[in-house]
């Protein structure tokens, strides 16, 4: 049943390809802004694709979008589905199974998230290094989807590290202060309260978020290299909590969208042939 679905999909989007994608990319809150920076082939409102999820937060287009940036053929989603919306893990990271179909090998993947580390700024870049699933719940569960991958896929290089060293020199080529840490991924959508935040950090997590972990394991069991960077909005600590609304989420992720949509380019220039 499942595996018909992202089929349908598949075909119902490759019928208007010219050419077959080399990346996947997933755009976060208010993080569309790499969107403009591509010559578009065509796109796709999300409604109108078979069995495909549609967004319902504030700051995701909601729509996928086929063309070409820095010289690469990519298919780019703009906007993404979270647990917290009703979807379930397999719902959620079907658009990634539908990629995969369509022949890309790398999964490049933006999110909005609060910082913990006491030594980031909002604002601030992060590439994702490690991350911790604290959804209560994976995407793999159910029967293994065996042409994608092993039921038991390693997870201990799941972000790729020649692409994280070379997010890292793009962004000094660009004069781009760039951090990286561990993602905390959590089902929201309430935000953290003081003693989660202080939770987090004891365990080792840089950044948190609702998103991107659900997407990355499903990428690693495809087989992609997988890279993923966020976008730090607000910072968490746990001693003088500041209160924070999604609009602010927006209005931050878009500043530093900029910079991030600028620094994805230079990365996928400067990926090897």
């Amino acid at each position: 049943m499942f595996e018909r679905k992202f089929d349908s999909a598949a075909e119902f989007i490759s019928s208007r390809m010219k050419d077959k994608p080399e990346i996947g990319m997933i755009t976060g809150t208010g993080l569309g802004s790499v969107a403009e920076r591509i010559s578009v082939d065509f796109n796709l409102p999300y409604s109108e694709i078979p069995h495909f999820p549609v967004s319902t937060v504030e700051g995701h287009g909601g729509k996928l979008i086929f063309g070409e940036l820095a010289g690469k053929t990519v298919i780019v989603m703009d906007g993404r589905f979270h647990i917290y919306e009703g979807y379930s893990p397999w719902e959620v990271t079907l658009p990634v199974r539908v990629m995969a179909t369509l022949g890309i090998e790398y999964l490049f993947i933006s999110s909005a998230a609060g910082g913990l580390n006491p030594q980031f700024n909002s604002g601030d870049l992060m590439i994702v290094t490690d991350h911790i699933n604290l959804t209560g719940t994976n995407p793999l569960i159910g029967p293994n989807l065996v042409p994608f991958g092993p039921r038991f896929p390693d997870m201990s290089q799941a972000y790729n590290p020649d692409m994280v060293l070379i997010g890292r020199e793009k962004a000094l080529e660009l004069g781009i202060l760039i951090r990286q840490g561990v993602y905390a991924g959590l089902s929201g959508p309430s935000l953290e309260t003081p003693a989660e935040t202080r939770f987090l950090r004891l365990i080792g997590a840089d950044a948190v978020g609702m998103s991107t972990v659900s997407e990355v394991i499903v990428g690693i069991h495809c087989g992609l290299k997988v890279m993923a960077i966020a976008a730090i909005t607000n910072i968490n600590l746990p001693d003088c909590m500041s209160r924070i609304s999604i609009e602010q989420v927006i209005e931050t992720a878009h500043k530093a969208g900029s910079s991030l949509s600028l620094l994805w380019e230079k990365i996928i220039r400067g990926m090897p042939h």
